[in-house]
């Protein structure tokens, strides 16, 4: 089967708010083996929607429908879908029931619009509705199959789950499961990337290979198909080894990971403790991994020293290294490493300094970056960056690459002991 999702809502096209509701299906889908090849997004207007359903029917098995199922005069979905399909609306009593004990808990007045998002498709499967009022319905219409969810995320995703899902299930399809594995690299351009791999690419059926770029990293989504689960493992693990051959010093983590997780990952499991004295990232990087569960046992504290005196007074930079080096220079950014891991009692010191615009500082282009690495009984280490972008992406990217830079240097480490 293939599936279609249309969102129902001039919000979302209105960009009041995002669609997550069709990217968080298209993962459920996948892993039933249904292909989702479309996502359309209409307004709160039934003759629109009836086209796009009209559409829809001409090129999709499957279409779900978010949104519109509310009290209100501008919620049309169920309306609309019942006129073109004609058949009539019926009141479900147990979603009654359920709605109206609602506002009983919540000493709230029951309107008689409310109502309203009790009614179902008649001869529909109801998916009940566990933590909103409006349920979600299945319907089966010739060579058609219609599903409607509410809109907010928070009632979509637990139906879905626990009733949606299942139904769509029952329904049957190719009996094929869709597995996916996203790599995630860093330190490589999108070009440079797709280039290593290109011939792969060029050779995919299954699995398939789909590289993406993101914010300052690269990924690439593997895809098989297969009826069993295993099988299709094994498919993405053959393939993943031909690109570790030759993209895999690049390769940092999988899926919905991120450098910063995988940082504190191998932390944990070396037992290391890490600190940070941040200039221009203005304590982005102790923001960021203070942000993952269970970073206490790794991260110490540390100090936003973005004045030359904090550094000097509170870091212990020596004045004549910023007399004669200034704050952005390698020298900086070594003592800033090594002083804050002293101060700290870490095992690891990391530091960022640079120029993140919009303006020159001592003479030093807007994206010149200085991180420094001090890890117990290693050399120190200083990497330069020379960034470009706007302020705020040149903070970010330069915390990314802090965290690649101390990955590799831990890993480089480990592989030459």
């Amino acid at each position: 089967m293939n599936a279609e999702i249309i969102a129902v809502g001039s919000e979302l096209l209105l960009g009041q708010i995002v669609n997550t509701n069709a990217r968080f299906l298209s993962q459920q889908l996948a892993g039933l083996g249904i292909d989702v090849y479309f996502h359309t997004v209409v307004g709160d207007n039934p003759d629109r929607l009836k086209s796009a359903i009209e559409i829809a029917e001409k090129r999709s098995d499957v279409i779900i429908f978010t949104g519109g199922l509310g009290p209100t005069k501008d919620d049309l979905t169920k309306e609309t879908i019942a006129r073109h399909l004609g058949t009539d609306l019926t009141m479900d009593e147990a979603a009654l029931v359920s709605i109206e004990l609602f506002f009983k808990r919540t000493n709230r007045v029951m309107t008689e619009n409310n109502r309203k998002q009790a009614l179902i498709l008649k001869g529909s499967l109801v998916l009940p509705n566990d933590h909103g009022m409006a349920p979600g319905m299945v319907y089966q219409g010739g060579s058609h199959t219609y599903m409607l969810l509410p809109g907010p995320p928070k009632e979509l995703e637990p139906m879905f789950l626990k009733y949606g899902g299942p139904a769509l299930a029952g329904f049957g399809g190719s009996g094929e499961q869709i597995v996916s594995r996203v790599l995630r690299f860093f330190g490589i351009g999108e070009a440079a990337l797709e280039t290593d791999v290109l011939d792969l690419i060029e050779a995919q059926s299954n699995p398939t290979i789909a590289p993406l770029a993101g914010d300052g990293e690269v990924t690439l989504r593997l895809t098989a198909k297969h009826k069993d689960v295993a099988s299709a493992q094994a498919m993405l693990d053959d393939v993943e080894a031909k690109i570790r051959a030759r993209v895999g010093e690049f390769l940092y983590g999988y899926n919905n990971s991120s450098l910063l997780e995988e940082l504190t990952k191998v932390l944990k499991k070396k037992k290391l403790t890490v600190t940070a004295a941040e200039s221009l990232t203005g304590g982005l990087f102790q923001q960021e991994i203070t942000s993952i569960s269970g970073a206490s046992s790794v991260f110490k504290g540390g100090v936003v020293c973005y004045s030359n005196e904090i550094k000097e007074k509170v870091v212990g930079v020596r004045p004549e290294t910023l007399a004669a080096h200034g704050a952005v220079s390698e020298e900086c950014a070594r003592e800033l490493a090594v002083n804050a891991a002293r101060i700290f009692g870490a095992d690891i010191g990391i530091s960022f300094t640079g120029v993140a615009g919009p303006d020159e500082l001592e003479g030093k282009p807007v994206g010149t970056v200085y991180i420094g690495i001090s890890v117990a009984g290693l050399p120190v280490m200083v990497e330069k960056l020379s960034l470009s972008g706007t302020r705020e992406a040149n903070r970010g990217r330069a915390v990314k690459f802090g965290c690649y830079y101390l990955l590799k240097y831990l890993k480089e480490s480990q592989d030459a002991g």
